[in-house]
């Protein structure tokens, strides 16, 4: 895929991080996507990685150079530093390292990094200032702490895998990756963020503990409204957000394709009526919901796709029809902001950079960056003490 240049109205690029260095101990995806973000933003980051084979997802297919393509995604424009952390010497390396870092994430359970002699009182006794980002599946404490886990799970803990389970019962795997990213990577960006903020206030550095199930639960609010106003948990296809309404609810169009329609708001919800010839009958939704679902369905099953796109088009009815990841990668409005134009490199491989949520001023999205080659950095080790 061709990269795209960035908008001409985006305004000038900004590194806000810039003389930030940032020691990452975190493999897999919820670490290394925060130091990602980091890293574009212009931060320094080195990446710890174990002597000999480095981050798991080096190795996770499709080959991508010497590496994989997630690896290399998550990782554009960081070092790589390989050490044995079982190793004497290594921690003194570490240790040095922190006198000139102002951030350390770490994905470990929790005790590991003490273990090891480089867990957060040690290393805050080096440098007062530095910003200490531990992420866990369960936090620093409580019954769960130490429990082995993946995102299926926590979704499966926090009860927000339940929401989304079809008509008999079951729950379906989800295709993103929620617990890693939306209750792991993104907290840790926003309150190493904040953390930044604070230090520059006070001169004291402080210690993070992100815990991803507990950044899941802001992902529920609706249902634990309904919780709340004694309405219950929401069963299969009953909550509002969860196919319980004809207002939000994926439909299939006549060739097989799908129309995901959220017309929530009254306004858009007469609209959408409208449009698609709603027979009067239906559109009090509130009356017999399970009716007008029946009777939308049946309208929206009556045309193709195309035809749909067409009859909505310039309306607010808040609806799309659900594209490949592949028609959504390529569609002008993505493309035309610039989301695709920065590039990771692999030898002589060349692919999209990962889109990063950075506002376009700080989205350093034109510049070619390769991953790292496992400890191709470990020459900092050698810096003047």
């Amino acid at each position: 895929m061709a990269a795209m240049e960035a908008p001409s109205h985006a305004t000038p690029r900004r590194q806000p991080l810039a003389g930030i260095r940032v020691l990452d101990f975190s493999t897999l995806l919820p670490g290394p996507l925060a130091t990602l973000i980091l890293a574009e933003a212009g931060a320094e980051v080195l990446k710890i990685e174990r002597l000999g084979t480095g981050d798991e997802m080096r190795f996770y297919p499709p080959a991508f150079g010497e590496a994989g393509h997630s690896f290399a995604l998550l990782n554009r424009g960081k070092r790589s530093i390989a050490l044995d952390l079982k190793d004497p010497k290594a921690i003194t390396h570490v240790k040095e390292l922190v006198g000139s870092s102002h951030i350390v994430v770490e994905q470990f359970r929790p005790g590991v990094m003490d273990r090891l002699g480089i867990g957060y009182e040690t290393l805050r006794a080096i440098n007062p200032k530095l910003i200490y980002c531990a992420i866990t599946g369960y936090g620093q404490d409580g019954p769960l702490a130490q429990k082995a886990g993946h995102d299926l799970n926590y979704l499966a803990e926090t009860g927000l895998l339940m929401l989304a389970v079809g008509a008999d019962g079951t729950p379906p795997v989800p295709p993103g990756l929620i617990a890693d990213i939306g209750g792991g990577a993104l907290p840790a960006v926003a309150n190493i963020l904040l953390a930044l903020r604070d230090a520059e206030r006070t001169g004291a550095g402080c210690y993070l503990d992100i815990a991803m199930t507990d950044g899941l639960f802001a992902w529920s609010f609706w249902a634990q409204g309904e919780i709340a106003a004694g309405l219950g948990a929401p069963g299969p296809g009953t909550g509002s957000l969860a196919g319980g309404s004809p207002r939000y609810r994926v439909y299939r169009t006549r060739d097989g394709k799908f129309l995901a329609a959220a017309p929530l708001e009254d306004r858009f919800w007469k609209s959408f009526c409208a449009a698609i010839d709603l027979d009067r009958r239906y559109q009090d939704d509130w009356s017999d919901p399970a009716a007008t679902i029946a009777a939308v369905a049946a309208r929206i099953a009556a045309l193709d796709a195309a035809d749909w796109e067409r009859a909505f088009a310039g309306q607010d009815v808040c609806c799309a029809i659900a594209r490949s990841l592949e028609e959504a990668m390529a569609h002008p409005q993505f493309r035309g902001r610039g989301l695709f134009a920065g590039q990771v490199t692999g030898g002589a491989t060349v692919v999209p950079a990962l889109p990063v949520p950075l506002a376009p001023a700080y989205r350093d999205s034109g510049l070619r960056k390769p991953y790292p080659r496992l400890g191709e950095a470990n020459d900092l080790l050698k810096e003047k003490r």
